[in-house]
């Protein structure tokens, strides 16, 4: 696998639903910022790649015709919570098979409150084999379907583990404390773990403040290969050195288990591909954006990415290795709890954070003397992308 630049990222303040621009002006403006970043005129982009997941079809073309209309191809992208990896993992494809030599990827999302539910009630659930198994496992509940889904592999852990209730609040303090140094963030208020197990149960081990908010926002990034970067005189941009997608094993559902049908084995794959792929294993890795979309699924994540042994989160949690002092800092930007989650653009997101880190220029959230970063994107469905990161 080859290096791709990422000469250019852009995102703005994350929103909630009715507080936010329309998808376009949001995405728009993430996408000139990212322009900007690179130093390139929209003009110079051969192809763009665009992530969302609720909007009408040609979305990607109503953002990029802002910027100009040059006549590109343009992807619109759609892989439920997974589609800004998605779309990067295409640019960088394409740039990297020698297609195109400078590629703009756009993910937004303008989203509605309440929690996420199916749009269509006419065709085949893309989800059914994931609810279907559930149903087997732990039946159904009043609780949205994916926090049940997520909580259930929390409490499946729980039983095999013996894990606190406290561990995961724990997880949730820690991302709040990251989201107060990001001004980007939309959940910066700081709060405790007792704060945090007092908050409404959704559904055990889950209460309101360790499951992700709806959100609205846009992030976007400009890839190119080298010959362009040269061009450009941005040599020393950071790269994209190894990056994997995966999808379902049989495992998901086989096995009868919540956590391995949340994505565990795709997640475990997916990070196994990309160690060997750049030659650099886990405790290399100086810095990590992983899919928190629950305190439950970062628990996991830690597991299935190689940060600690299986059956070791608690203690890798209440050690302090998940942050600044500890072994590795997951999620400084505040993560999906903190900064939220409009899923479309939730993997461009954390590509730009990873890219300011590695650049230096992440101000008061800074992980010191980064120099490799860690990007897990997961969603259900489903599909999960690790992508690493190197200065």
């Amino acid at each position: 696998m080859g290096k791709v630049n990422i000469i250019g990222v852009g995102m703005v303040k994350f929103a909630k639903p009715g507080k936010s621009e329309d998808y376009n002006v949001m995405a728009r403006k993430a996408a000139a910022a990212a322009l900007a970043d690179a130093g390139i005129a929209y003009n110079e982009v051969q192809q763009a790649y665009a992530g969302y997941v609720y909007g009408d079809s040609t979305c990607g073309q109503r953002v990029v015709y802002e910027l100009g209309l040059t006549g590109i191809p343009v992807f619109n992208v759609n892989n439920n919570c997974s589609t800004g990896s998605t779309a990067l993992f295409l640019a960088r494809q394409a740039i990297e098979g020698g297609s195109v030599d400078c590629a703009l990827v756009v993910g937004f999302e303008k989203m509605e409150k309440g929690a996420l539910g199916a749009k269509w009630d006419d065709r085949a659930n893309p989800l059914e084999a994931h609810a279907n198994l559930m149903n087997e496992v732990q039946g159904f509940a009043q609780a949205p379907p994916a926090a049940q889904m997520f909580g259930g592999a929390g409490r499946e852990y729980r039983w095999q583990h013996g894990t606190r209730r406290e561990t995961f609040a724990k997880i949730s303090e820690k991302a709040r404390k990251h989201a107060n140094n990001n001004p980007l963030a939309l959940f910066r208020d700081v709060l405790s773990v007792e704060e945090i197990l007092a908050s409404p149960e959704i559904f055990d081990p889950l209460t309101r403040y360790q499951c992700c908010p709806p959100t609205c926002g846009a992030a976007a990034a400009v890839l190119c290969s080298d010959a362009f970067a040269k061009k450009h005189g941005r040599e020393g941009a950071v790269k994209i050195i190894a990056q994997a997608m995966t999808t379902d094993y049989a495992s998901s559902f086989d096995e009868k288990s919540m956590i391995k049908m949340v994505g565990f084995d795709m997640a475990k794959q997916a990070a196994k591909q990309v160690y060997e792929a750049s030659g650099i294993g886990p405790n290399d890795v100086d810095v990590i954006e992983l899919h928190d979309c629950f305190t439950a699924n970062e628990l996991l994540t830690y597991e299935a990415l190689g940060l600690c042994p299986e059956g070791e989160a608690e203690k890798f949690i209440w050690d302090g290795d998940n942050t600044y002092g500890g072994k590795f800092v997951t999620n400084p930007s505040g993560g999906l709890l903190s900064k939220g989650h409009p899923l479309g653009a939730t993997g461009l997101a954390q590509c730009a954070e990873l890219v300011w880190q590695l650049r230096g220029q992440a101000d008061k959230r800074q992980v010191k003397d980064a120099k490799v970063g860690l990007q897990h994107n997961l969603g259900l469905g489903g599909a999960c992308v690790v992508t690493m990161y190197q200065a």
